[in-house]
């Protein structure tokens, strides 16, 4: 195959401005218009598909670190069981990105367009060449920031003033209800012929998460995540996984209900942002991280047998230590590096969530296991 040229217009200006002031003028690629969210940085080296359509991104401006991004374009929309095989979910679910350089000319047997012209398809406004890592170390000294982005026709010049009159009036997505948003309006079944089934309360699932309960012959029911524990419990369901999600924890207050109830009945299993509900419908408390975990390399330490595993995360609020003293819940993996909870489980019950993402896309498959640990709980119920 020969290399995919860019036709799109390589001449546009874009900037974008933190809440503190600080400005960052660059070159504009996707599509043109303004967007606000919170900026964050992810030091993944690859997998810009599965994490530019990750929910858990929702309402976030995504810097990646790694100096050439789009290099292997974009894949094509094949399925594979019913859903994306190469996508989380069926759309660009970050406001905006930014990154050091952008390939225009992709190399890749699976590429169907580049990055320029999917952001441009989908209406996504992105910035090129600034100083991604002066932007990163800001963001890890002084914590994430609300930002605009905007990227300017052609023939238009940036109004720097008039950014910086809106930089004020920037609303935070996490007062919002960033998983309502996210989640399907009304239950979808996958049905693989198998002999569990699973209630999936979906706060912003990523569609691997769905294909690894699949794959274990675990037919699901993807319901809305405010769902009572009375409608799910209709389904007849052998156990409840609570996905990963978007957003502060503590705005889920029906799905936290919802879990309060669930756990005195089925095993469950839950997803970064079903880790911090189960902790929260139990009794223990979350906290906003000061720049979050956004990685492919996070480390995650069972505190059962010492071992150490290399995980993919995606997350800005953490479980809260002390909080889980008063629960019925327990430490289960930590992360070395800063002390914060990566894993717990029930002291009695079936019932477990850990932080990290093991289903991976993208990043290291090493903890696929705990999909495997959630059928056995199912099995033996």
């Amino acid at each position: 195959m020969s290399p995919q040229h860019n036709t799109l217009n390589k001449n546009k200006k874009a900037v974008l401005l933190l809440e503190d002031g600080t400005s960052f003028v660059g070159k504009g690629f996707g599509a043109t218009g303004k967007i606000s969210g919170e900026v964050v940085f992810s030091t993944s080296m690859v997998g810009y598909p599965e994490a530019l359509t990750d929910p858990s991104y929702k309402g976030q401006v995504l810097t990646l670190t790694y100096p050439l991004i789009g290099n292997y374009g974009v894949p094509s929309n094949e399925l594979n069981l019913g859903m994306p095989l190469y996508f989380e979910s069926d759309h660009i679910q970050v406001q905006g990105l930014i990154i050091h350089e952008l390939c225009r000319e992709p190399y890749h047997w699976a590429s169907t367009r580049t990055l320029d012209q999917w952001l441009t398809d989908e209406g996504v406004p992105g910035i090129c060449g600034i100083d991604t890592r002066r932007l990163t170390k800001k963001l890890r000294t002084h914590g994430v920031m609300l930002g605009l982005l905007q990227v300017f026709d052609a023939d238009e010049e940036p109004n720097l003033d008039g950014l910086l009159k809106n930089g004020k009036n920037i609303v935070d997505p996490n007062l919002t209800d960033l998983v309502k948003e996210v989640s399907v309006k009304k239950p979808v079944k996958y049905n693989v012929d198998g002999r569990l089934t699973v209630v999936l309360i979906d706060c912003g699932v990523k569609y691997s998460i769905i294909r690894n309960l699949l794959i274990r012959g675990i037919n699901v029911v993807r319901v809305p995540y405010d769902t009572s524990a009375s409608e799910a419990m209709a389904f007849n369901p052998d156990g409840v996984f609570l996905s990963n999600g978007p957003g502060d924890p503590k705005k889920c207050v029906k799905t936290i209900e919802c879990i309060r109830e669930l756990t005195e009945k089925v095993p469950l299993m839950g997803i970064c942002l079903g880790a911090q509900i189960l902790a929260l419908s139990l009794g223990g408390d979350t906290y906003k991280l000061k720049f979050g975990h956004r990685a492919q390399n996070q480390p995650a330490l069972d505190l059962n047998n010492g071992r150490c595993y290399i995980t993919t995360q995606n997350h800005g609020y953490a479980i809260d230590l002390q909080s889980l003293k008063k629960t019925p819940l327990e430490p289960w993996f930590v992360n070395p590096n800063d002390k914060t909870i990566e894993g717990i489980q029930h002291k009695t019950k079936p019932v477990f969530a850990v932080q990290w993402h093991p289903e991976a896309s993208p990043g290291p498959y090493d903890t696929e296991m705990l999909f495997d640990k959630f059928k056995k709980t199912l099995e033996a119920k």
